[in-house]
């Protein structure tokens, strides 16, 4: 395998659910160990409950602000903090706050990228906003069984 070097704007750039992922390395470039990604995320922003079944996935928070939900208990998150959720642990985030967060997402082993890949919507290198998602979660639904992710939507 070679090096991988990602200048600041460089990287697949895809929105996601509104959020904006800057792919900063994945399978393809660590024999499948791990994939390493900078996640943008709105006001507003963040994905449904959910739960891995292949991959664990840790969280490193350099601006803003993000409120994890874990296992139903409420954690507001802060620039500096970490967290690792393991296989198996019913998890989701969002901003809450008024303005943009940025943090890195890391999955071991990788994979996990090519749903966002499949799900997602190509945006320009060095995009930091993206238009509010459309169909996108009927879509995720529908794919991420074949990732090993159980959506958890709120019954209404």
């Amino acid at each position: 395998m070679a090096p991988t070097l990602r200048p600041p704007t460089e990287g697949r750039t895809i929105a996601v659910v509104g959020d904006v992922y800057r792919f900063l390395v994945t399978g393809e470039d660590t024999d499948g160990k791990y994939a390493l990604w900078e996640a943008i995320v709105p006001p507003g922003g963040g994905p449904p409950p959910h739960v891995h079944s292949r991959e664990e996935e840790g969280f490193y928070v350099l601006e803003g602000e993000i409120t994890f939900t874990v296992n139903g208990e409420r954690i507001v998150a802060t620039a500096g903090t970490f967290a690792n959720m393991p296989v198996g642990t019913p998890h989701s985030f969002k901003n809450e706050s008024d303005r943009p967060a940025k943090m890195l997402i890391s999955v071991a082993p990788a994979g996990l990228e090519k749903m966002f890949f499949e799900v997602g919507i190509a945006v320009e290198q060095g995009a930091t906003t993206a238009a509010p998602p459309k169909d996108e979660i009927e879509k995720l639904l529908a794919v991420s069984p074949k990732y090993g992710i159980e959506i958890r939507l709120p019954k209404h």
